[in-house]
């Protein structure tokens, strides 16, 4: 899947957009943004499916519709949600719909949701193993199209599966050392799409208060604290919301040249394209200022 690994990579840019934002938004909301983004030069956009989320294809479906080149990826939909056949054909219909510009990012997510699913979270990885295979054999009417999909993954087995059986991975909630680890673990044709939250700010108290925001419920999952006690990161780094030293690792905070730095530290290690996730101190502001004010200095 090297080639097209390397087709995605060129597709998405360098620089993309995470957001939680048009999950929040009524409809016409959500056109606007995605035509907003467009504008400023952005070549995709990345959008999650928690519980409580949008449903990913109905949703990725509208975007689509709204965009005019615009690649929609998930990051991710969650596997517990649908079944592999639904999963399977339901990016079939996308991509059947909008070639080139629908990723299908797809994730364990976390047990606390799955639990309160009703569903048990358990062995995730043989369970993605066999759920890759149960959608390369789903049946499908439709004309036939590949689908283009990359795992979220973190640790070594999961990044390893994502090269084995995908275009590549996608990491979330990581300082840059996991950039190369995660290259290290997937060797050099797939693809690696990295997530990085900024925040537009050059007070630190301030920008470390947004930042914590946003980590707390991270800093509360399995996933991303095994992550990073992987990484060497300690019990003190962990709790509270996060050490400073912590905060400042998983969200860089200052004007648009300590965001694009952050970035390059990520490209030069391995990332084939960062996905950037903007935290606004008023959650309730423009959802589209700061990333203007970044774009300018990223893109």
């Amino acid at each position: 899947m090297t080639d097209g690994a390397r087709e995605w990579a060129k597709r998405l840019g360098t620089v993309g957009v995470w957001t939680h934002d048009v999950e929040r938004m009524p409809v016409a909301g959500a056109r606007d943004y995605v035509h907003a983004i467009e504008s400023l030069g952005f070549a995709a956009l990345w959008i999650p499916e928690s519980l409580g989320s949008k449903e990913a294809f109905a949703h990725a479906s509208l975007l689509l519709a709204a965009a005019k080149k615009l690649v929609i990826a998930t990051g991710i939909a969650n596997i517990w949600a649908r079944d592999p056949v639904a999963m399977a054909n339901g990016a079939r219909t996308l991509i059947d719909a909008y070639p080139d510009h629908f990723l299908l990012g797809l994730g364990v997510s976390h047990a606390p949701t799955v639990k309160t699913r009703g569903q048990s979270y358990a062995r995730p990885l043989e369970y993605m193993r066999h759920y890759l295979d149960a959608m390369d054999a789903a049946p499908y009417v439709g004309p036939k199209v590949d689908v283009p999909r990359v795992l979220a993954a973190l640790g070594p087995q999961m990044l390893r599966l994502s090269a084995e059986r995908t275009l590549g991975a996608h990491s979330y909630f990581v300082p840059v050392e996991h950039t190369a680890i995660a290259r290290k673990e997937l060797g050099v044709g797939p693809l690696l799409a990295v997530e990085q939250a900024a925040v537009l700010s050059d007070e630190p108290v301030a920008a470390r208060a947004t930042a914590r925001r946003h980590m707390k419920r991270y800093l509360e999952l399995d996933n991303y604290v095994n992550n990073l006690r992987r990484l060497g990161w300690g019990d003190a780094d962990l709790t509270e919301g996060g050490s400073d030293k912590l905060v400042d690792a998983i969200v860089v905070w200052g004007g648009g040249a300590a965001i694009k730095s952050r970035i390059d530290d990520h490209l030069k290690r391995g990332a084939d394209h960062v996905c950037l996730q903007v935290l606004r101190a008023d959650p309730k502001g423009s959802p589209t200022a700061d990333l203007e004010r970044v774009a300018k200095a990223v893109l």
